[in-house]
């Protein structure tokens, strides 16, 4: 081989080796666990520790609080590298209107067990346990669930429960495909598009889970209960179009709320007050 010819196929080959590296890495980033120390419960919210085994031998950690008889129950469920201190504002009103109330930590968030962020294929399984630890608990109670991006995609791709009274999702994406897509393209432009196939590539190979069992948007259909559906009208994470999508595929009944002027952000922060009236007010209306 010519020295000439070597430089060519060494140049060739090494941009796309060092490309080849940074896509695992950025693969291993997205479904790396994102465990941390949570600690005991604010003193005033009164809740206890609980820990549930689910279906494939995770642990998962939360906390529970008992309602008043007759209002209804809400498991809470936190979004993508979060814990369920993200959701520990929307629990405190919950508590102050008489829900019990259940907050829990995905698998490989938070104090939970789980070596792998799944984006919703294994996190179903812990919104399956805690829909059925809440109905043991207290079989006379309507249960109701608040699910923010992945916390929502865990919600509508569990087994549909029969315990299941009412289901807010908020900041949902349709399927991990567009899911990656819009993160990547917020970043680095339309090369994200061409990245991403790539990525969904590696989830199959990481984590065992086919990208097509991720796709909320075909199990939406499926839920047995009341469906409020919450997006902010600026989220580019999850699109206004794609959350239209969504409700469309959705069954009766069913409502829209469009949270005007918000991004992919903390809704219940941005507008308290309308909050309450959509959000709350669903609950209220369903678990009473």
């Amino acid at each position: 081989m010519s020295r000439y010819r070597f430089h060519r196929i060494f140049w060739l080959i090494v941009p796309l080796a060092l490309g080849l590296g940074a896509l695992i890495l950025i693969g291993e980033r997205l479904t790396s666990p994102a465990n941390r120390v949570i600690g005991a419960p604010p003193a005033a919210l009164g809740a206890t520790r609980v820990t549930l085994q689910t279906q494939n031998s995770d642990y998962v950690s939360g906390w529970h609080i008992r309602g008043r008889a007759g209002v209804g129950s809400v498991l809470l469920l936190h979004g993508v590298r979060s814990d369920r201190r993200q959701m520990l504002a929307r629990a405190e009103r919950l508590v102050a209107l008489g829900f019990g109330v259940l907050l829990i930590d995905l698998p490989a968030h938070g104090e939970s067990t789980g070596q792998h962020i799944t984006f919703g294929h294994n996190e179903s399984l812990a919104v399956t346990a805690a829909i059925d630890w809440l109905h043991a608990q207290a079989p006379e109670d309507k249960i109701g669930v608040i699910g923010v991006s992945l916390g929502g995609a865990s919600l509508i791709l569990a087994k549909p429960s029969p315990f299941l009274r009412a289901a807010v999702v908020e900041s949902m994406y349709p399927d991990i495909g567009n899911a990656i897509t819009n993160r990547l393209t917020m970043r680095i432009g339309k090369t994200g598009e061409v990245i991403s196939p790539l990525l969904q590539l590696q989830l199959k190979w990481q984590l065992g889970v086919d990208p097509q069992e991720l796709q909320p948007i075909s199990h939406i259909r499926q839920l047995n209960a009341p469906l409020l559906l919450v997006s902010g009208s600026e989220d580019q994470h999850t699109t206004l179009a794609e959350t239209q999508r969504l409700f469309a595929a959705a069954s009766e009944p069913k409502q829209l709320w469009v949270v005007n002027g918000a991004a992919h952000v903390d809704l219940f922060r941005y507008s308290p007050r309308e909050y309450e009236a959509h959000v709350f007010s669903f609950l209220l209306q369903n678990l009473r």
